[in-house]
């Protein structure tokens, strides 16, 4: 019976890949350059953008009052919530409002934002949450891989509020409900739907990777 984690088994290298980058690593142990860490947080910002409008899409792809419900959620979380929470944790790193509204929009957040919008597009519902799993539940699985590191360093870390948020009980809980939906709706797929599946998630999860990329590159 497929299920979330055959998901990752399916590209266990390129989910360790992203799960475990440099990246990451470096925020973990503190070492991350300042200007990497704004470079990712502006582009944050507009990948949160995009993540609203795949909410927007997940309502439209929706076929009960149920999944309306739970998509408009996300939806309303994400406009009402998460981007003025962003704004002001960016203020924190030195970047106000007008540089965050006139950013350009670097080719590695342009990749995978538009990639999990077309996968909604031209896909179901279930498409759709399988691209936008990497970042809905693989925040949460890389911050807590960085807790269970030797060589993570909560002291006087600049990033610790950070990794915080994806290791607290609000993001775990949220992280949950999804793995659960998706679980839920894994049981009676057939192989062959399956394999599609695991192509988008895989396709996602390396652009996660290359998002990470761009943060250590500073590139656009």
């Amino acid at each position: 019976m497929p299920s979330f984690q055959s998901l990752i088994e399916f590209c266990q290298d390129d989910w360790n890949r992203y799960i475990q980058h440099d990246f990451v690593q470096q925020l973990g142990k503190g070492t991350l350059a300042k200007s990497c860490f704004q470079h990712y947080l502006k582009q944050d910002y507009l990948f949160l953008i995009q993540f609203s409008r795949a909410w927007g899409l997940a309502v439209y792809k929706s076929h009960d009052i149920f999944e309306i419900r739970q998509a408009l959620a996300g939806l309303k979380t994400i406009v009402e919530v998460e981007l003025d929470l962003h704004i002001q944790y960016c203020k924190q790193w030195g970047i106000n409002k007008q540089e965050l509204d006139n950013l350009p929009e670097a080719k590695a957040n342009i990749a995978y934002t538009r990639y999990m919008l077309d996968a909604g597009q031209q896909g179901d519902l279930l498409d759709l949450h399988i691209a936008l799993a990497p970042c809905l539940i693989g925040y949460g699985v890389l911050a807590c891989w960085i807790q269970e590191q030797s060589w993570y360093q909560a002291h006087n870390n600049p990033y610790q509020s950070w990794i915080e948020m994806y290791t607290g009980d609000e993001f775990h809980a949220a992280m949950q409900t999804e793995i659960n939906w998706i679980n839920q709706r894994l049981v009676n797929i057939d192989s062959q739907r399956f394999e599609q599946l695991a192509k988008i998630f895989t396709n996602a999860t390396r652009l996660e990777a290359d998002f990470w990329q761009m943060g250590l590159d500073k590139s656009y």
